[in-house]
Order: structure tokens, then C-alpha cells, then sequence
């Protein structure tokens, strides 16, 4: 302590020593803390990207399969359809050749 200096003003230099050293400390403490959640950010960010990644392609195969089934469907109906044109046809024929057979008799 200097003698030379009033009491009020060592306390004051000490008090401003104190206060900048605390703050530095501070500083540093946060730049560390801020350091350490981008890591962590970084080794979760990709999981949730992975994670959002994957509940697109389950989206994106679910609409394929769907896709899929329906012009399954669409083609199993069309051949059906197909299948009963073509048997009402050949039995119109057929009631038209008996006809005619018929008449042809008479």
C-alpha cells in the first residue's frame, strides 16, 4: 500500500484491478462455453439431419408404393374388363350364329 495515496483511492484501484480481471475471466469463460456447444451442435446436427433425411425417403417410398399399388390395381381392373368384354362378345356371337342357325332351318 502507498502511504503517499489516500485510502479511497487504493481501494478504488484495487476494486478496478478486481473488476477488469473478473470480466476477462468472464470473457474467456463464455468464448469457451461457446466453443464446446458448437461441438456438440455439430455431432447433433447431422443426426437430425440423418433423422429428417430418413422420414423423407419412408415418405418418399410410402408415395412409390402407393404408386405402385394403384397402377397394379389399374392394370388388374383393365384386364378384368378386358377379359369380360371379350366374353360378352364371344356369347353375343354365339347367340347370333344360333339365331341364325335357327333360322336358316326353318
Amino acid at each position: 500500500m502507498d502511504d503517499e495515496k489516500p485510502i479511497t483511492e487504493q481501494a478504488l484501484d484495487t476494486i478496478t484491478t478486481a473488476l477488469e480481471a473478473t470480466s476477462e475471466a468472464a470473457v474467456t469463460a463464455v468464448k469457451k462455453v461457446r466453443k464446446a456447444a458448437k461441438k456438440v451442435a455439430k455431432k447433433v446436427a447431422p443426426k437430425q439431419a440423418s433423422k429428417k433425411k430418413a422420414k423423407k425417403a419412408t415418405k418418399k417410398a410410402s408415395k412409390k408404393s402407393a404408386k405402385k399399388a394403384s397402377k397394379k390395381a389399374a392394370k388388374k381392373s383393365s384386364k378384368k374388363a378386358a377379359k369380360k368384354a371379350a366374353k360378352k362378345a364371344t356369347r353375343k356371337s354365339a347367340k347370333k350364329a344360333a339365331k341364325s342357325k335357327k333360322k336358316a332351318k326353318r
